[in-house]
């Protein structure tokens, strides 16, 4: 359980460090640079060429898609209902709609369920979480970004974005049975092991938490979806109506009930899609979500 602890202490230090300013104020958009095109990458070619792909996959992989397909619908109606600002409308559905499952996600998921656990908990963020936050989650952001972009424009953003790159080539990888050389894994263990510290900092140093932020209703608007109706669907959808239980169904349930994902918030934030509202998703989101696991993680063993 120590790495629940390591969360919220890197999360404290970001906000320290902002408030003491420490840091030049662009210290987190090099820092989210560094995750997007450095460490994103490596996750993808040290995990996914050596990924056994079978039809025992398609339940975890489904819940990320089934989670962001009901947070696109959900928070697209009500913004057109309500004439939301779009910017609003698509910064909850892309931070509301995908799930922290990695480096939240992993260390939950091993403290709860154990190393065997983390084989389906990377199923649901590499083959679910990651390939949305690299394509669909970036055909969002340029659909409700102020900035209009043609459809060249977003498909050019879509096919030279990092992360979508490198996965697209380790899942070549996985199909002709090709590895990454063994000198150098130590190195790409060590840059991933860098995820959790450098965008927990980096969230911290934009949080920017108050009495009157906490109460907006569009904060609570989105983690209620995110904590409570998106993993209360997949409990519903899996274990009531197709039976399924055991570890793959618990742990679809919890990953599906993580906090946002701060990727996703990253990239909100770099389409200007209500930025400050992306930032306190994850901030407030994260440590309140250790609570909704643990209630979520109660009622998927009884």
């Amino acid at each position: 359980m120590g790495n629940l602890f390591l969360i919220i202490i890197f999360l404290a230090i970001g906000v320290l460090l902002q408030s003491l300013k420490m840091l030049p104020s662009s210290s987190a958009k090099y820092l989210n640079n560094y995750l997007i095109y450095i460490v994103l990458p490596t996750l993808s070619f040290r995990f996914i060429p050596d990924t056994v792909i079978d039809s025992t996959l398609l339940m975890p992989i489904s819940t990320a898609w089934i989670s962001f397909g009901l947070s696109w619908s959900l928070f697209g109606t009500l913004g057109k209902v309500y004439l939301w600002d779009r910017s609003l409308t698509g910064c909850l559905i892309i931070t509301a709609g995908l799930a922290n499952t990695s480096f939240v996600g992993f260390p939950i998921v091993n403290a709860l369920y154990g190393e065997e656990a983390l084989k389906t908990a990377l199923i649901i963020d590499q083959a679910g979480s990651f390939i949305i936050v690299s394509s669909i989650a970036i055909i969002v952001a340029s659909i409700y970004s102020k900035e209009k972009k043609r459809k060249r424009d977003v498909s050019k953003q879509i096919l030279t974005f990092p992360p979508f790159i490198s996965f697209v080539l380790a899942i070549m990888m996985n199909l002709l049975s090709l590895h990454l050389p063994a000198q150098l894994d130590f190195a790409f263990e060590m840059i991933g092991q860098t995820l959790t510290p450098v965008a927990l900092i980096a969230v911290g140093l934009q949080l920017k938490v108050n009495f009157q932020a906490l109460k907006s209703t569009y904060l609570w608007l989105g983690l209620g979806f995110k904590l409570v109706l998106a993993p209360m669907v997949i409990y519903i959808l899996y274990g009531i109506i197709l039976k399924a239980d055991g570890l793959i169904f618990e742990v679809s349930v919890i990953e599906t009930a993580m906090a946002p994902m701060i990727t996703g918030s990253i990239i909100a934030i770099s389409h200007d899609l209500k930025p400050k509202l992306a930032s306190l998703l994850v901030g407030v989101g994260i440590p309140l979500s250790f609570l909704s696991i643990g209630i979520w993680y109660w009622i998927v063993s009884l």
